[in-house]
């Protein structure tokens, strides 16, 4: 088992989880009981044939199994290793993380003091308070569906000719995240994913604003009664005269300018090398993204309070 002082180090060290002590802190106390909650829900579901709390004890306690999760998302280190770290089998880091990560990703993203955002609806509707959105997609590399498998193709992403998955991002006009959504096939378009997930209802039937795209996204803006913004199209293919030209890269450079903020908010993302690739399990991918926007958020929101109150 890991000791106290070397616990007392992993939170106390910023680069080891990314996030403050205040923020593992207030993680312990917020999804401490939710676990707890869920184990014994897990005890009493199962037959049993000695009463619920009598045998071994977890040696094993919830704070490491927060810590191993965030050390694992934070660098993408092996199971192995955390195992070696923690003094425990790798089964354990194994299911320990399986258990904490899910919890994480429920969390939604933080924009202020006890406000959260989970789904895409509650985005638009703290938006529609007159704020301006960005959307753009992020592709992470995962490892190839083996031979023979069915649809093994459609991981293949159109941009990088790699097998990936892709997320949507949306942020406010400053970068911070708002909604991480779960992942998609890389084959999947960009515009095909937003439209899967509701966002042109989400928009058509909501109030007025303005939400930033690329050009991946043209043709939605049409669907949602000019809401989303895309870089304008060029109405001369060839022979453009001087002027149009000039005008027309002046346009783009102003959205391009406009909308870079989810860029830095993605490579925030990024940052945490489970998201730089994945090369476990497929199927945990929506779980990390949507774990890590979470925690990020957080530790955003609590950096900005601490400047505000500074």
């Amino acid at each position: 088992m890991v000791g106290a002082g070397a616990r007392g180090l992993i939170v106390a060290e910023y680069r080891v989880t990314g996030l403050s002590s205040a923020v593992i802190a207030e993680l312990i106390a917020e999804v401490g009981p939710l676990w707890q909650e869920q184990h014994q829900a897990r005890l009493t579901a199962r037959p049993r044939r000695r009463a619920v709390g009598a045998g071994a004890k977890h040696k094993f306690v919830f704070v490491d199994r927060l810590l191993a999760t965030l050390v694992s998302l934070r660098h993408g280190t092996t199971h192995d290793v955390l195992a070696c770290w923690f003094g425990v089998d790798r089964s354990t880091i194994t299911r320990a993380i399986g258990e904490v990560r899910p919890l994480l990703a429920q969390r939604g993203c933080t924009v202020a003091q006890g406000i959260r955002l989970r789904t895409l609806a509650e985005v638009i509707e703290y938006l529609g308070a007159g704020g301006t959105g960005i959307i753009d997609g992020t592709e992470i590399r995962v490892r190839r569906p083996a031979a023979g498998c069915k649809d093994r193709d459609k991981f293949v992403s159109g941009k990088t000719k790699q097998n990936a998955v892709k997320a949507m991002v949306l942020t406010d006009a400053e970068g911070r995240l708002l909604y991480c959504s779960p992942v998609r096939p890389g084959s999947c378009a960009d515009i095909t994913q937003a439209r899967q997930l509701g966002l042109v209802k989400l928009l058509a039937d909501g109030p007025f604003m303005e939400i930033l795209a690329d050009a991946g996204y043209q043709g939605m803006g049409a669907q949602t009664g000019g809401r989303v913004v895309t870089p304008p199209h060029r109405k001369f293919k060839k022979n453009a005269p001087a002027w149009y030209e000039e005008r027309h890269e002046l346009q783009r450079k102003a959205h391009s300018s406009r909308r870079i903020r989810v860029e830095h908010g993605i490579a925030h993302l990024k940052n945490w090398r489970a998201l730089a690739r994945h090369l476990g399990r497929r199927e945990h991918m929506s779980d990390i993204v949507q774990a890590i926007a979470g925690l990020l958020s957080h530790q955003q929101n609590a950096a900005l309070s601490r400047r505000v109150q500074a």
